[in-house]
């Protein structure tokens, strides 16, 4: 019975297994290797942050149409990118069109970015 019980979980690895030495000599688990970097963590909460500010100069920014076109094109209304032909025939407008809004919304956003608004 032990026998069986043991080709059962013959397969499983633990995380906490060792799987070798570093070079001070060190155990290193599984865990260790497949951890978090902290450095990750920051980047993604600092890119949240950021994100959310420009969110919200997006919204308090830009008017209707400029709005629409940015939040679009770079994901900010639902997480998809847009391509400048799907926004125009979403807006009912020509892809030209909404080139033009695009690069006048996102000089706006340069503009207040330097002024520090964001």
């Amino acid at each position: 019975m032990c026998l069986r019980a043991s080709q059962k979980r013959k397969g499983e690895v633990s995380l906490q297994d060792p799987i070798g030495m570093d070079s001070e000599g060190n155990e290193i688990t599984l865990i260790d290797v497949l951890g978090t970097d902290a450095d990750e963590v920051h980047g993604h909460v600092e890119r949240r942050v950021s994100l959310e500010a420009v969110r919200k100069l997006v919204d308090h920014g830009l008017r209707g149409r400029e709005r629409m076109v940015i939040r679009m094109r770079y994901g900010l209304a639902d997480g998809r990118v847009y391509a400048q032909q799907e926004v125009a025939q979403k807006l009912g407008i020509s892809r030209s069109y909404v080139s033009r809004i695009e690069k006048k919304a996102m000089e706006r956003l340069r503009e207040a970015f330097e002024k520090g608004e964001i």
